[in-house]
């Protein structure tokens, strides 16, 4: 019979002290990891953040620096800027008709393409392509398009007699258009990627209990789909209260100063006529503040009956 020498175990206080080396290891390398993203979001968006801030409560011209505390009155003449009420009523116009239309649209495509097969599969493709375009070429691409001078579409406009830029209704109508070309794909996308999550037996269960297509849509797909919509309304809102790109290369706020946007005014007061950075941040604050309302109420109105606590 072999006899064996039993391992020493380790004492309680060497096996203490390992674990909590390593410890101090897994959290020294979580915070090595952690690091560059705290550093993006520090330089890139909390120390701007606290600037527009201070700004808005300084008296800052464009060339001049801080002068001082103006607080509140860069309030008051952002309030007061005579663009500011119409610039809000047709952001807010612009915002309904997209968000209606992109998540609209969107969810259409989607359930158009959601089998896969392979021509659905170059259906997707074709409508994700304009996405791949920035916002600003689409835009000069747009401008062009709708030139009644040089544009493909001029010898027909100028024969019907008809402008896309040339009124309120035609410039917002127009620029809404670029917006569903450009965007339609992405939320298609995601409206696809919200539908593919649904289990595949919970329609077939409903098709045996006899439920229609439009019962089917009604009953299942947009309840499960409340999370996808959350989000893409979510998105859409945000991007459309902060449109300026599409507005600033197509119409310049033009015709008649009647196609202005909140961001559009901002960037005027900061860096045309006025030169006031401090009232074009009090106008920022006073947007980001609204942001954030209106984000709160739509993610609450999204919000299902039994996740309230």
């Amino acid at each position: 019979m072999a006899l064996t020498t039993p391992t020493p175990s380790r004492p309680p206080a060497a096996a203490g002290s390992a674990g909590r080396i390593r410890r101090r290891r897994q959290s020294l390398e979580g915070w090595l990891y952690a690091t560059p993203t705290a550093l993006f979001v520090l330089v890139l968006f909390a120390i701007p953040l606290l600037l527009v801030f201070r700004m808005s409560a300084s008296r800052w011209p464009l060339l001049s620096g801080n002068q001082g505390v103006n607080f509140p009155d860069n309030y008051v003449k952002a309030l007061n800027n005579r663009f500011f009420t119409d610039s809000v009523v047709f952001t807010l116009k612009y915002t309904v008709l997209a968000t209606v239309l992109l998540i609209g649209i969107g969810l259409g495509l989607a359930l158009i393409v959601q089998e896969s097969t392979r021509w659905n599969g170059l259906l997707r493709t074709s409508f994700l392509i304009p996405s791949a375009l920035g916002l600003a070429s689409a835009s000069l691409l747009f401008y062009v398009l709708y030139s009644p001078i040089a544009g493909p579409l001029a010898p027909l406009m100028q024969r019907l007699d008809i402008t896309f830029l040339g009124t309120p209704n035609a410039a917002l109508f127009s620029t809404v258009f670029l917006i569903v070309w450009r965007f339609a794909g992405f939320y298609m996308l995601l409206m696809l990627v919200g539908l593919q999550g649904i289990p595949a037996d919970v329609f077939e269960a409903a098709r045996i209990d006899g439920a229609s297509p439009l019962q089917i849509f009604r009953r299942i797909t947009l309840p499960l789909l409340r999370p996808t919509l959350a989000l893409t309304t979510v998105l859409c809102v945000t991007g459309s209260l902060l449109a300026f790109e599409q507005f600033y290369i197509l119409t310049k706020g033009g015709p008649d100063n009647s196609t202005i946007t909140v961001v559009q005014l901002i960037y005027g007061v900061a860096f045309q006529g006025q030169n006031d950075l401090g009232v074009a941040a009090a106008l920022s604050v006073i947007v980001l503040v609204t942001l954030v309302l209106v984000n709160a109420l739509q993610l609450r109105a999204f919000r299902r009956p039994d996740d309230e606590s």
